[in-house]
């Protein structure tokens, strides 16, 4: 699932007629680089969900043929439904096996055929150096499970080892989103803190590249380093 339903508040104006996820990167939209990265890695089935100026994601991508991969669209009410209510939303279509969740407005080249999920977890997400905007991260990792961790829980208990960002690439299994009303806004890290503390979290550090592409000085710099690189 590529989570494609955010406003884009901080990428203003450029959000203003735009999708984010449609926001072009050396040349192709955003939410193409994902596309093309899954297909290669062999996943072919993906769910996207929108809402602000979703049609005009949908009219781009269409059923995703150009890429090799066959999209179904999950669409929301006007202002969203949050990362988990979005994705509860969207359970009938994700099936009853554990699923990749990626957000929309990310750059980041971890291999997607890495996704797995242990059996004692409900979530395994993968985790990323701190980048200067948000210095605190928000998650420790310690022998394959995630901790709480970052500014809010520094120098706790539960703040052993290093800090981490949480890249916005994640494997669930449905049951995780399963309290969740179909259509009811919900945020994500209520549930993970809850499955922290039940140690059903588990985590991988990405030491590749990664950009949380939230404001247009971020696209910026991405779109020129990417340019570069080819």
């Amino acid at each position: 699932m590529i989570l494609a339903a955010g406003r884009g508040e901080r990428m203003r104006p450029l959000t203003d007629r735009t999708p984010k996820p449609l926001l072009p990167v050396a040349g192709k939209p955003l939410i193409i680089w994902h596309l093309e990265r899954l297909a290669a890695a062999g996943i072919h089935e993906i769910v996207i969900n929108h809402a602000h100026l979703g049609d005009q994601i949908e009219a781009l991508l269409g059923e995703g043929d150009a890429w090799n991969v066959a999209i179904r669209y999950s669409a929301e009410p006007r202002g969203a439904l949050e990362t988990a209510g979005g994705i509860a939303n969207a359970l009938p279509l994700l099936g009853t096996e554990p699923f990749l969740v990626v957000n929309g407005d990310i750059y980041c080249d971890w291999d997607f055929s890495r996704a797995r999920i242990a059996d004692d977890a409900l979530a395994h997400l993968v985790l990323v150096d701190n980048p200067a905007h948000h210095p605190g991260g928000d998650f420790t990792l310690h022998d394959g499970k995630v901790g709480a961790g970052g500014t809010a829980q520094a120098g706790s208990a539960a703040n052993i080892g290093t800090a981490y960002t949480f890249s916005g690439i994640g494997i669930y299994r449905p049951e995780f989103f399963a309290d969740i009303a179909r259509g009811t806004p919900a945020k994500l890290a209520p549930l993970l803190n809850e499955a922290i503390a039940a140690a059903q979290v588990s985590g991988e550090y990405h030491a590749g590249q990664w950009v949380d592409v939230g404001t247009p000085e971020r696209l910026m710099a991405l779109d020129a380093h990417l340019r570069h690189a080819c």
